[in-house]
């Protein structure tokens, strides 16, 4: 018999207790060491049952223990302290009060997943993990966000293996009154429920839960509430689970249930509405077509109107670079749930138009509603811009309006705790939050080689005892028996160089590549004098059976009994796992098909700890290797056969290995320390520690993106939306007219036949403007290296003054410096401009000479 519905009792709390709910609501204490120092005190041994959930941990320790805790002056007194240190933190200005009025009072940021703790599970992978460091570190800085995103029931799966090592997933049932979050309700105690209309006249309804994550609150909507029908109660179900029509409903929930439930938040809790709305991904791209509704519907504005206003406060990040990580729905899907909601079909289905014209692309929507744009590290933003660039005809790939701001981890909740004390987060330079330009962690100059060995050597043990634990169960879930599993006892050694391998498994991460030649990893692991011990994790999409196989040849692998002590793949991998591996590992592995790693956070997270990367250049770590904060392993780019790749860069991978990494490690001093290594450990925490910052991440989208959005913003909003009204109508008429731009004539005077470095070159460009004006157009000499072929490179632009016109021609000159010897070369090109462009190549036109 099964029960109905499952629930927990759980003791009152005595009245000198009572400030541990204010605690528990608030998901500071998952990266407050000092909070979840108080939870342990419940019940040091319930606290590890319970995983470290202090929800969990409330709703089970006992009545007596509760009563006696409350006696407990000095735990009382650790109680009004912890509370007294929260409430300083949410209320304190911070460095975003620092900003002014320019800065937007609301940005609301929008994710599919948002990875805060293992104990809500609502992330699958580097993307949710991202989203909740961005939530964490804005926290830390005093910027007003508001996440918004689905609560799944399922969350996305739990991972285990079957004896023969094939990945198993089990969906368990998530209680939302069990999670650390509140059911947002009206002032009368209702439930606030928002709606989404569906076709066929069918609604969506769903609740609103706020998880709040220190001074960030967190808005999750679900579906599975008794106002829907059964197939609308599944919408929340899984993450990325479903068909098209699932998703497309999820994504309509996220994007356009979002905006109506930040506008009920805001509205029950006085929060300023949004200026500025974030678009981590293209999942939640509907969110701008709901406030192009409500434009059009409460202010009469028409689409191309509204889409001026939407698009000046909307900024998209890109994570994807390949077109397959797109979401793309059948036309006719979207045509058959957009009938009607509210925005002309013929206007909304451009937003998404791709090469296929059966398709609806969410990437372009994205950033076709997004004035601002941007990858996630520098040679994402590289990749975005040649992936994109068929949006921008006429451009080249360098001048596409992508930018990059490289991802960021948050330290609080990623740093072992022992080295935070030992000072390896500190510089001289003062809080590296207020200190424009470089920052060094110069306080770890201080810790003696020693004292930085023997807490990693801590690091590493306790990593091991983790190890030790989790292969014992798996082998048990596996089908062992308690007399097999004994070997799991001396698994492991805390003073083996101890490589780490956890992410994601599509095929480009290549989980395998270290496979490549077994014997000669055999050979490595097993090595009498240098071993080294691997700890592999990651998890492969449901429906991903090849990234399955993967896995299972891994297991497969590590099952042999001649090497399983030095080498094993570890299922369930979450966030508290990754904790110890980012802790004890001294390496971190990482092997991706260059450049298919947007950016690849789990290596920032592991040099956070003093963990050395060995990794292909890319992502995060193309423009961080230094030289002395890990390896970087040759890639075989001009290879085009694939196999014939894998063989090279494995090699690489070996041969580092042998040469560089295991010699540094076991070479000793007369104490035992690895001096050579310990110095790169030292200079990896000093110099990538301040860069891999979330904070540092979150402070770049504060200045460069959600600032200038916010400006652009308001600006659109002003006299009753007169300036949108305005730009929509000059972009209509600009267009209308492009075709007849064009550039006459172009006369360089001055250079002579031999020009000399330091001379200059005055260009006089004659340009015809059919229908428009020179105050419509920004005209731009281009200047730089040439090649044979007449390419520019190093490109330089200068815009030109207007000299004087005759009818719609009209003359422009500019000066151009000769300022290097070589092949020089220019050319002149004609950009629209308007003072509300963030970008003069943002509405995708141009004509050159």
């Amino acid at each position: 018999m099964r029960a109905l519905r499952r629930f927990t009792v759980r003791a009152a709390l005595p009245e000198p207790l009572l400030p541990l709910s204010q605690l528990v609501s608030n998901l500071r204490w998952s990266w407050h060491a000092e909070t979840r120092d108080l939870f342990e005190a419940l019940d040091p041994d319930l606290w590890q049952s319970c995983g470290g959930d202090p929800v969990r941990a409330l709703g089970e320790v006992s009545a007596e223990r509760l009563a006696a805790l409350a006696k407990d002056r000095r735990f009382v007194r650790r109680l009004t302290d912890a509370v007294d240190d929260l409430e300083e933190y949410l209320s304190t200005p911070r460095w975003y009060q620092s900003l002014g009025d320019e800065a937007p009072a609301t940005i609301a940021y929008f994710s599919a997943e948002f990875g805060i703790s293992e104990v809500l599970p609502q992330y699958s992978g580097g993307l949710g993990i991202l989203a909740g460091d961005h939530l964490k570190a804005a926290s830390d800085l005093g910027v007003p966000l508001v996440g918004v995103g689905l609560l799944y029931r399922a969350g996305y799966f739990s991972q285990g293996l079957s004896a023969d090592g094939w990945q198993l997933e089990h969906y368990p049932s998530l209680d939302p009154h069990g999670l650390p979050i509140k059911l947002l309700r009206q002032s009368d105690g209702s439930a606030v429920v928002i709606t989404v209309p569906l076709p066929e006249g069918r609604t969506l309804h769903a609740h609103v839960w706020r998880a709040q994550v220190g001074r960030v609150s967190l808005l999750l909507l679900d579906s599975d509430i008794e106002e829907n029908a059964p197939s609308e109660r599944l919408v929340t179900d899984r993450l990325y689970g479903g068909d098209e029509d699932h998703r497309l409903r999820q994504e309509m929930l996220l994007g356009i249930g979002g905006v109506r439930a930040l506008r009920a938040y805001c509205s029950l809790t006085g929060t300023a509405q949004p200026e500025v709305f974030h678009a981590n991904e293209g999942h939640a791209g509907f969110q701008g077509v709901e406030r192009i509704r409500e434009l059009t519907e409460a202010h009469g504005l028409t689409f191309a109107e509204a889409l001026q206003a939407v698009r000046a406060g909307t900024v998209f990040t890109t994570h994807t670079p390949v077109p397959a990580g797109i979401d793309r729905f059948p036309k006719a899907l979207i045509e058959r749930y957009f009938a009607g909601f509210g925005v002309p079909l013929d206007q909304l289905l451009p937003l998404g138009a791709e090469d296929d014209p059966a398709k609806f692309n969410m990437a372009h929507m994205g950033l076709r509603l997004g004035q601002r744009a941007n990858g996630v590290s520098e040679l994402h933003g590289e990749v975005s811009r040649g992936m994109f660039n068929d949006l921008w005809p006429g451009f080249d790939q360098r001048d596409v309006p992508i930018r990059s701001i490289t991802n960021g981890v948050h330290a609080p909740t990623w740093t072992a705790r022992e080295l935070v004390e030992m000072g390896t987060q500190t510089s001289s330079q003062g809080d590296p939050v207020d200190v424009d330009g470089p920052v060094h962690f110069d306080g770890v100059d201080k810790i003696p080689a020693a004292d930085l060995w023997s807490t990693r050597r801590m690091l590493r043990g306790r990593l091991v005892d983790e190890v030790r634990r989790r292969i014992r169960e798996t082998a048990l879930s596996r089908g062992s028996s308690e007399v097999e599993v004994g070997w799991t006892d001396t698994a492991f050694d805390p003073d083996v160089l101890t490589i780490g391998f956890a992410r994601r498994v599509p095929s480009y991460k290549r989980l395998t590549l270290m496979l490549r030649d077994p014997e000669r990893l055999k050979a490595l692991l097993l090595d009498p004098e240098r071993p080294l011990q691997l700890v592999i994790a990651g998890k492969s999409h449901p429906a991903d059976d090849g990234g399955k196989k993967l896995i299972q040849q891994m297991v497969a692998f590590a099952d042999d009994p001649a090497i399983r002590h030095r080498i094993a793949f570890l299922p369930g991998y979450d966030i508290g796992m990754a904790r110890y591996l980012y802790w004890g590992c001294d390496v971190w592995l990482n092997n991706p098909l260059r450049p298919l790693e947007a950016c690849g956070t789990s290596g920032m997270k592991a040099a956070l700890n003093g963990g050395l990367n060995l990794s292909i250049r890319d992502g995060w770590w193309d423009e961080w290797f230094d030289g002395q904060n890990g390896w970087a392993i040759p890639t075989a780019d001009g290879v085009t056969d694939a196999d014939r790749r894998d063989e090279v860069e494995a090699r690489a991978i070996y041969d580092l290995l042998e040469n560089q990494v295991l010699p540094r490690f076991y070479e000793r001093d007369g104490d035992g320390v690895p001096g050579r290594w310990v110095e790169m450990v030292r200079h990896t925490l000093r110099e990538t520690g301040p860069k891999v910052q979330a904070t540092r991440m979150v402070r770049d989208y504060v200045r460069d993106l959600y600032v200038p959005a916010a400006g652009s913003a308001r600006s659109m909003a002003t006299d009753g939306y007169a300036p949108a009204r305005t730009e929509a109508s000059w972009r209509a008429h600009l267009l209308h007219h492009w075709h007849d731009v064009r550039v006459a004539h172009v006369e360089a005077v001055g250079a002579g036949d031999t020009p000399e470095i330091g001379s200059s070159l005055a260009l006089r460009a004659e340009v015809e403007l059919p229908g428009l004006a020179p105050a419509d157009v920004e005209v731009q000499a281009a200047y730089g290296r040439v090649d044979d072929a007449d390419g520019l490179h190093d490109v330089t632009t200068v815009p030109m003054a207007h000299e004087h016109t005759d009818g719609s021609r009209h003359w422009f000159t500019a000066t151009l410096p000769l300022e290097r010897t070589g092949a020089f070369g220019y050319t002149v090109r004609v950009l629209p401009y308007s003072s509300h462009l963030a970008d003069p190549a943002e509405l995708g036109v141009v004509s050159s000479a």
